[in-house]
């Protein structure tokens, strides 16, 4: 793989490696809030190649990560729609601007909350697929693709590579899964021993994920140990009021049946893409050692194709605070 430098300026808690029911296994937190669009074209959909639009300019299809929703990229995809570049960040199915909201969690009834059922579980990495793959339709009709996934959206992004390769310029995983035949899914990588240092927080989990479907999560409590958690998860570099306010926009809810979806990509479809990836070197959710076994092995599969990989050292999960150099690294993808 070839490296460019970039720089950016406890209780609860077990090892990711512990044993534990499948679904909590591919636990990658991103936090979220609702749908952004900065540009966004609302056209029919493209039915053969993109159209060009002007030189240096592109739409960026930004995936957000498990429970959270579009708002995520705001900071990034304001740098970026500054720069002339349209950005549409998409609302998964049921996330963000169609949010479900279990009503015991409004109440704070935990007793409740560990047990009302949830329509995002029956959600599944095909109709985050789906619905991405429409939204790369439109925007192509209007110019070139980059399309970029974000933790959990690693997984569709190698879907929609699949889907629509011809409809992409570029495809960018940031910090994000990318599976491969050993590591066919969410959970299993999540599951190798390169994440063994990852946190994933068992005692912050809501209910009994076999039988409610999703992995539900509590972001309005007030447990010091659950904060400790989250954050270290999260963003432990972020100052107190940043972390509350990424808090504050995350979801309850997130399907098991995504984490354990199969996403291996087709080297004649997606491996023909030109791909990035955005490294995080403190990351506690998706272990640097496992963001470099996926590189590795992509690279692997396409030796004539690998990653161009972009590095930021001190980087956690939720990226780094300031986000230009994300945006920076983006922006030399547009053609």
């Amino acid at each position: 793989m070839t490296h460019e430098e970039s720089s950016d300026d406890g209780k609860g808690l077990r090892p990711a490696g512990a044993t534990r029911r499948g679904a909590l296994r591919g636990l990658g937190l991103a936090a979220g809030g609702v749908i952004l669009g900065a540009g966004a074209s609302t056209s029919a959909a493209a039915a053969g190649a993109p159209a060009r639009g002007r030189p240096g300019a592109c739409t960026y299809v930004l995936v957000h990560g498990t429970h959270s929703a579009g708002a995520y990229w705001l900071p990034v995809a304001q740098e970026l729609a500054l720069r002339g570049h349209r950005v549409v960040a998409v609302d998964l199915p049921l996330h963000g601007s169609q949010a479900f909201v279990p009503e015991s969690y409004q109440r704070q009834d935990l007793a409740a909350l560990a047990t009302e059922p949830s329509p995002v579980a029956a959600l599944s990495l095909d109709d985050y697929e789906r619905h991405v793959t429409r939204v790369v339709r439109q925007a192509a009709a209007h110019g070139p693709v980059v399309l970029v996934g974000h933790s959990l959206g690693g997984a569709t992004v190698s879907r929609v590579g699949d889907a629509v390769p011809h409809l992409l310029h570029h495809i960018c995983y940031m910090a994000a899964f990318c599976p491969s035949p050993t590591l066919p899914t969410p959970d299993a990588c999540t599951a190798a021993p390169e994440n063994a240092d990852a946190l994933i927080p068992y005692g912050q989990i809501i209910g009994d994920p076999d039988r409610l479907g999703v992995m539900r999560l509590n972001p309005r409590t007030h447990d010091p140990a659950d904060l400790k958690a989250l954050r270290e998860m999260m963003c432990a570099d972020y100052p107190d009021n940043t972390f509350r306010q990424r808090l504050g926009s995350m979801q309850t809810d997130e399907s098991t049946t995504a984490y354990a979806g199969r996403a291996v990509a087709r080297t004649e479809t997606w491996g023909r893409l030109p791909r990035t990836y955005l490294r995080f070197g403190k990351d506690r959710t998706i272990a640097t050692k496992l963001q470099d076994r996926m590189i590795e092995e992509a690279d692997a599969r396409t030796p004539r194709n690998p990653f161009r990989v972009h590095d930021f050292p001190t980087a956690s999960h939720l990226g780094p605070l300031d986000p230009t150099p994300v945006a920076d690294a983006l922006a030399a993808l547009a053609p």
